[in-house]
């Protein structure tokens, strides 16, 4: 499984309202709480305390935040666009509207890392972001991030 495969459009969060980086996670963290049948404060706790260690924004507007949950729940990755930029301190000083948040389970160890990286190759690329950005639809952005995951494995 692809983990782009992860993000159905109901995943997706378009034009989210978000004043900090703060507000931001805790959205985040409520959102996949929800959807895991966890506690709410769990999985804030752990993207804060993945947060602490450094700064999870890649640069050009795009932001990581993850974390890896206790127990064989299943991995989930949310996306977020939101309406107005947040400083996420990225090195390019550039602020974050371009967001995926991914929980994956401790049991599963060996998938994170390349779950990883498998979603930040079409990250690099500006034109694949500028498609973000302007996509009108949950479902036209799921269907950018298959797209962009299959021409990252090739």
């Amino acid at each position: 499984m692809r983990v782009t495969d992860l993000l159905s459009a109901d995943h997706i969060l378009l034009d989210l309202a978000s004043p900090s980086r703060k507000a931001l996670l805790q959205t985040l963290a409520a959102e996949a709480a929800r959807r895991l049948g966890r506690d709410e404060q769990e999985v804030l706790a752990a993207l804060q305390a993945r947060e602490r260690l450094g700064t999870t924004a890649l640069g050009r507007g795009v932001a990581l935040p993850h974390a890896r949950l206790p127990g064989e729940d299943p991995p989930l990755m949310i996306f977020a666009r939101l309406q107005r930029p947040v400083d996420f301190e990225a090195r390019d000083e550039e602020p974050v509207d371009l967001v995926f948040a991914v929980l994956w389970p401790e049991s599963q160890p060996e998938g994170f890392l390349p779950a990883l990286s498998e979603l930040c190759r079409p990250l690099r690329d500006p034109l694949f972001l500028q498609k973000l950005r302007r996509a009108g639809t949950a479902e036209d952005v799921s269907a950018l991030l298959r797209q962009g995951g299959a021409a990252a494995e090739e």
